[in-house]
């Protein structure tokens, strides 16, 4: 079994890199996204229902592959041709990859907040309203910050799941980790120690996922002891 050189081991390095940076990116859209969708689904009106089961529904049913190419070879052709260059000259492919995962990864981080709402009790909602607070007040202060706690064990989970589906971004050629692997094992043929190399990067990009949101959680709990004391 051959070991790659120092060459192929910056490559994937460099690869590990811009995985890292499009999964940082597409989760802070997800998030964002997927908040706005809770809070828009939580006003009961049956317009903003329908929308949002909709668009939750095409996210969960439609392969995050087919989802990607859509993006990056169908979404442009819309756009004004003038846009369109432009795009193409800016590194389109990480920008729509991001966009495309954000996309698809807030429609099951919704799901998961959706779920810590329900285990909210609906007078602490009346309380607040009691009290004088807007819809959008008592989402902000008071409802949004415990369904996210209780969500944080299911939302680490779906960052690992992100993580990991940065590679489908290999598809419309980002750089990323799997991308390089494979250049790498078309050029030297030694599969082994590529894709061994990327699996270990891979294993400890998870690990510190799951670190991180392991303190996070033991922090709200720290938090949410305190407070019941």
């Amino acid at each position: 079994m051959s070991l790659l050189d120092a060459s192929q081991y910056q490559l994937l390095a460099s690869g590990m890199a811009v995985t890292l940076q499009l999964f940082l990116v597409s989760w802070v859209m997800a998030f964002t996204i997927a908040v706005t969708l809770v809070v828009v689904r939580a006003t009961n009106l049956a317009p903003c229902r329908w929308l949002v089961d909709a668009y939750v529904e095409y996210h969960r049913n439609v392969p995050l592959l087919v989802q990607v190419l859509f993006w990056y070879f169908g979404m442009p052709e819309l756009l004004p041709e003038g846009f369109r260059l432009w795009l193409y000259q800016h590194n389109a492919e990480m920008s729509l990859a991001a966009i495309a995962l954000a996309l698809g990864s807030a429609a099951y981080i919704a799901e998961d907040i959706r779920s810590g709402l329900r285990a909210i009790p609906g007078t602490q909602f009346e309380a607040a309203r009691a009290l004088g607070a807007s819809y959008l007040q008592c989402m902000r202060f008071v409802i949004v910050p415990q369904a996210l706690r209780i969500s944080i064990p299911p939302l680490v989970g779906r960052a690992l799941l992100l993580f990991k589906n940065t590679s489908v971004a290999m598809a419309i050629g980002v750089m990323e980790l799997t991308y390089q692997a494979r250049e790498i094992e078309n050029e030297t043929y030694r599969t082994f120690a590529t894709f061994g190399a990327a699996t270990i990067m891979y294993l400890l990009g998870s690990f510190l996922i799951m670190l991180i949101g392991s303190r996070i959680y033991a922090r709200y709990r720290l938090n949410q002891g305190g407070h019941s004391a």
